[in-house]
């Protein structure tokens, strides 16, 4: 399933993972914003950062799908 898609190796967070942290949005003002966001409620990037990219990639991701397909 791809909410069970491993995002970050090194702190074990997923593609739900990073969708429940930014469950709280209703909007999103800057990408980068919503990554410190992340960051802080799943640990994602604070290993050895590979996954810095790919969070970006995933918010970006969620950031730009409708509001009903956000979660699915």
């Amino acid at each position: 399933m791809r909410e069970n898609f491993t995002v970050c190796h090194c702190k074990k967070v997923t593609l739900g993972d990073i969708e429940d942290a930014l469950h709280a949005h209703d909007h999103f003002d800057s990408v980068l914003a919503a990554f410190e966001d992340v960051k802080n409620v799943t640990g994602c990037s604070t290993g050895c950062g590979g996954c810095y990219d790919s969070v970006l990639d995933v918010i970006s991701e969620l950031m730009m799908a409708p509001p009903t397909t956000r979660g699915e």
